[in-house]
């Protein structure tokens, strides 16, 4: 339609411009003519020296002698201004002696409108080749704006087409970006809470969730560096060669990593550089060396497990299924024991020289498993797995930008940024007073999480049809196993701790805890379910809230823009060197892996906030009648008791709690 419409335009100025210069050039003959006419008379006439004419009739006959031979296409009586320019003076023309003599004149008349006809058709001659043209004109530019509106036409075609067949891609941005009326569920609460930090911006609170409540938090050492004296070393002559195919995003893939470094460990095998799973839900192709350093990861394990590139030449052309050496996750268990590793794929190791796992995860467990095998999995996670340059470049620029500070404070820093954030700051680029504070949210409420879970989150029939259907789209295996089970609601659900905290809930919990309306909070990860209508509870308390996407130019994040694991990796690095780092949900690998890595290089200065789902259900049951004070005092002994100082135990995940002899040492307290 903008094309049609610029085309009309264009067709109607050159018809005005044409039209307009016919016009222009007939005024100036008209009005050429008109002049003569008016000296004409002006000296036959009005002058002065002029004898006075005897009679009407012989002015008049004189006169339209003159339009017959000089102007033909005016009459005197048809120009008012004629009449202005001659009146007065030594004559007076009458207006009816002028329609007497016209009445007496008629043969002369008609004479005179003969030419004047004649003139008219002579200009219709003159313009016709103008008309010819710009109709002429006019018809190449219709047919101009037919063929491109066709083409732009079938331009569209193909993008609809090509939206159609991506749209199945971005439902759960949709499900994100949809714009709804806000949600709210403990609007008293809410209300409360808001008065609450009005109170404490103008108080000094004694309760400081920025440290660590217990001092005994920095008695436990990072070392799993060290080389245990129980370790024999790798044996000279390997049983053949590892490949392992990880499946998830990035933390279920550095999961997968580490469980197969203890895996080539436990079957005396080479390790080939794992390789990651193109994801329909992730959609990102990047591998080992687009997110890790691969010669230091090579380098810090050679002492205990050989780890190459590629396999050799002679066993690339292999057929692992044919020759029976691939091993699926439905041949090897979740979280497995060891013996199920040696039973199943050493045999297969021996007889072919390489096992291919395909689909590899969580699929090696805690416990039982060997000091040293524990001890391979932490020096995996936490020394030899380090982002590469580009990542810890711009992880450095995020962190800087929420700290406003550009100098390294912890150990954390070094481990994650390595050379990009300097030991000594420079004092132009950082505030005074010292690096800002922030809180890290890992806010796990994202359609895949809150469809899983069968909850009911407060938006009414709407809601549980969208959710619903999305199930069914993306979780049939759900849909049919729930056809065998006894029906649990959604309220008995959440009383038993098994929905995910909805923003509102994250931002009572918050200021439950006493953080101030000013506290800047940076939220990991941007795809919050009900986008706007979700978080507004949150932002109306705390609205100092920032993302990546906030902190970061369009062309700082360009390079990541079609890879769903660096982005992660990146709010692995901003969650984990955060001051506070609080979860919503402790099963989520993010969560675990951050707690973890602040656990084991936080000392007493990397505080986590862990809230009970279940304890905390059975406080917001209550919302509609406790008392703030009462509410106050029952979250924070809540999250109190989450940070305990506990050792690690039987079963639980060495990546998430390495408080334990295999991964850390136990100093004395001073």
């Amino acid at each position: 339609m903008k094309i049609s419409g610029f085309v009309l335009l264009l067709m109607l100025l050159l018809f005005l411009f044409i039209c307009g210069n016919s016009m222009v050039g007939e005024w100036k003959r008209r009005n050429a003519s008109f002049v003569w006419w008016d000296y004409g008379l002006m000296g036959k006439l009005g002058s002065p020296r002029s004898p006075r004419p005897q009679s009407v009739g012989a002015g008049l006959s004189s006169g339209m002698k003159e339009c017959q031979g000089r102007c033909p296409e005016s009459v005197l009586g048809n120009d008012p201004s004629l009449g202005r320019r001659i009146s007065g003076g030594d004559y007076n023309w009458n207006r009816k002696l002028l329609l007497h003599g016209l009445k007496n004149e008629p043969a002369k008349f008609g004479a005179c409108k003969g030419v004047y006809v004649g003139k008219k058709h002579t200009w219709f001659r003159k313009h016709l080749r103008s008309a010819v043209f710009m109709f002429g004109l006019m018809g190449f530019l219709f047919l101009l704006d037919s063929l491109m509106v066709s083409i732009f036409d079938s331009m569209n075609l193909q993008s609809s087409s090509v939206q159609s067949k991506s749209s199945s891609l971005k439902d759960d941005r949709s499900y994100a970006n949809e714009e709804k009326s806000p949600v709210l569920v403990h609007d008293r609460l809410l209300n409360l809470a808001s008065s609450a930090l009005v109170e404490k911006e103008f108080k000094q609170d004694s309760l400081n969730f920025w440290e660590e409540p217990y001092p005994h938090a920095s008695v436990w050492k990072p070392c799993a560096i060290r080389k245990s004296s129980k370790t024999i070393g790798k044996s000279e002559k390997s049983n053949g060669f590892i490949l392992v195919s990880a499946n998830g995003g990035l933390n279920q893939q550095r999961v997968a990593i580490c469980n197969a470094v203890a895996v080539a460990s436990l079957l005396n095998a080479t390790l080939v550089l794992p390789k990651f799973l193109y994801s329909n839900v992730w959609k990102d192709p990047s591998q080992f060396g687009d997110i890790y350093q691969e010669e230091y990861f090579i380098n810090i394990m050679k002492d205990e497990v050989e780890i190459v590139k590629e396999l050799p030449p002679h066993l690339k052309s292999l057929d692992m299924e044919a020759i029976g050496s691939l091993i699926t996750d439905a041949d090897i268990p979740k979280e497995a024991k060891p013996i199920e590793y040696i039973d199943k794929a050493l045999p297969l190791l021996s007889r072919n020289g390489v096992v291919h796992f395909l689909g590899f995860g969580n699929r090696l467990g805690f416990d039982p498993l060997s000091f040293d095998l524990q001890r391979l999995r932490c020096k995996c996670n936490f020394h030899a797995l380090k982002f590469v340059p580009k990542i810890q470049q711009v992880g450095s620029l995020l962190v800087q930008r929420i700290r406003k500070y550009d100098a390294a404070h912890s150990m954390l820093d070094k481990q994650l940024l390595g050379n990009f954030m300097s030991d000594i700051p420079l004092k132009e680029n950082h505030v005074e007073g010292g690096p800002s504070k922030y809180l890290a949210l890992h806010l796990r409420f994202e359609v895949d999480m809150v469809a899983y879970s069968l909850c009911e989150f407060g938006g009414g029939e709407k809601e549980q049809k969208e959710l619903q259907a999305y199930r069914e789209t993306h979780f049939p295996l759900l849909i049919e196993r729930l056809k065998n089970v006894k029906h649990v609601s959604p309220a008995q659900l959440r009383k038993l701790g098994k929905c995910p905290l909805t923003p509102e809930e994250a931002a009572l919990v918050l200021s439950g805890l006493g953080f101030k309306r000013g506290s800047y909070i940076y939220l990991a990860g941007s795809h919050i379910y009900g986008g706007q209508s979700r978080m507004h509870p949150f932002t109306n308390l705390y609205p100092n809230l920032v993302m990546k996407e906030d902190l970061l130019s369009p062309n700082e994040l360009e390079p990541f823009r079609n890879f769903s694991s660096q982005l992660a990796a990146l709010d692995f690095i901003a969650c984990a060197t955060a001051d506070v780092f609080a979860m919503t949900d402790s099963g989520s690998q993010l969560s675990s892996l951050v707690s973890g890595f602040r656990t084991y290089y936080g000392g007493r200065r990397a505080p986590t906030l862990r809230p009970n789902k279940k304890r905390l259900a059975a406080i917001l049951l209550e919302s509609r009648t406790i008392e703030w004070k009462s509410f106050e005092e029952r979250v924070r002994k809540m999250i109190e008791e989450g940070q305990r100082v506990r050792v690690r135990g039987f079963g639980r995940s060495i990546y998430r709690q390495p408080r334990c002899p295999e991964c850390m040492c136990k100093s004395n307290l001073h």
